[in-house]
């Protein structure tokens, strides 16, 4: 089967599948929406899904060895201004990421394999993930199970790119690390309350934890390996609830992001060593939660390779690929990669012709529907080409 051509055919139902997810965004681990769509449109295909954690997984083939295709449902908790027909209602979701096109061009290739089911050497199983914004859902469905019965060799996922880059274009990284890791973390920093016109009463939790993360700043400048690269970001920071009064309690919360594992691991250790120990030393104390815990995202060499190689072989006009790209977001596919031999690449979804085009989290972005036809068909013909050359 010529899989592009195929794709072509079915870009009108492809677009539909975009559309549905796109106006009915959801955000987090349970997605009820989403996955009924998902379960109802495999059965009309002919193929049988089945939960697994707040996802849905499903198969094709007949044993042998094992492929994973991942894409991710989720949408982010924000409003839209795309100015799309098809925008979601709620002012309060927003497909502002693409994942709405990323499960659209996954259930696309789930039919076509299922078409072409008799002529696979091995099996395709399917990841219809929740919950990758939040960093959950990866681990949800590890959980749960989808890594086992059957257990794949190798996984592969796609993530559409927005900005000015027509569609055809594809970014990769088979030599180093090419998303960074992200530890979510919140500090929770105890003093005692008192009026504020009598602060040596207090245990002031404020002054507490500005002195933390002032020297969170140290941890980067003279900590760590100045050839790796390690961010330390604090985006919230509450305490108090009137003018008059010192709290018992402040709160921050933000992120560590590296490129490195060891780097990783230092940071976390000395970012709970410095808010405890700080804490202390003016009288309260303090806690580190991790919220969020995802190794930094290393492709497997080899599997990229095959992968840019069986994308050639679609001979998709103005396909052109881009090997080395690094970016410091994070992507909780990276619980997979940590797993197993497995590929992620960005598929561009631009628009050249706009002079400021909206980038991806952005209320205004827009991504290129071209894109559907070439994702879906990348998807079949890299998992039936990964299992000819891998009986």
């Amino acid at each position: 089967m010529n899989y592009y051509e195929r794709a072509l055919q079915l870009k009108e139902e492809t677009v539909a599948h975009r559309r549905y997810f796109h106006a009915n965004a959801e955000v987090g681990l349970d997605l009820p929406k989403a996955k009924a769509y998902v379960m109802k449109t495999l059965r009309e295909y002919g193929i049988e899904p089945k939960v697994c954690g707040y996802g849905v997984t499903a198969t094709v083939g007949r044993g042998g060895k094992c492929i994973l295709l991942r894409a991710d449902m989720d949408a982010l908790p924000m409003p839209e201004e795309s100015g799309e027909p098809f925008a979601c209602p709620t002012g309060t979701e927003a497909h502002a990421c693409g994942h709405d096109l990323h499960v659209a061009m996954l259930l696309t290739a789930a039919k076509m394999l299922k078409e072409n089911e008799d002529s696979l050497a091995g099996t395709v199983k399917f990841m219809f993930q929740p919950a990758e914004e939040t960093f959950e859902g990866a681990y949800n469905m590890v959980d749960a199970g989808i890594l086992e019965d059957p257990k794949p060799d190798v996984a592969m996922t796609y993530h559409v790119g927005s900005g000015k880059m027509a569609p055809g274009g594809f970014s990769y990284n088979h030599s180093g690390t090419m998303m960074f890791s992200v530890d979510g973390f919140q500090v929770l920093v105890t003093g005692r309350g008192a009026h504020g016109a009598y602060p040596h009463s207090s245990i002031d939790p404020i002054n507490i934890a500005v002195h933390i993360y002032q020297a969170m700043q140290s941890i980067i400048a003279r900590e760590v390996d100045p050839q790796k690269a390690c961010i330390m970001t604090v985006c919230t920071f509450h305490a108090g609830t009137a003018n008059n009064i010192i709290p018992n309690e402040a709160e921050m919360t933000g992120t560590i992001r590296c490129n490195d594992q060891k780097n990783r691991e230092l940071m976390k250790k000395r970012l709970t060593e410095l808010a405890t120990q700080t804490a202390a030393a003016y009288g309260g104390s303090a806690e580190v939660v991790w919220v969020s815990q995802v190794p930094p995202l290393v492709c497997d060499p080899k599997l990229v390779d095959d992968i840019v190689r069986y994308m050639g072989e679609l001979e998709i006009p103005g396909m052109q690929g881009r090997e080395g790209v690094v970016s410091c977001a994070s992507e909780d596919f990276a619980v997979l990669t940590s797993r197993m031999p497995a590929s992620f690449m960005y598929l561009s979804a631009g628009f050249p012709e706009e002079e400021h085009p909206a980038p991806s989290h952005n209320p205004k972005v827009r991504y290129n529907e071209g894109v559907l036809p070439m994702g879906a068909a990348c998807y079949a013909q890299c998992a039936t080409r990964w299992l000819e050359d891998n009986q």
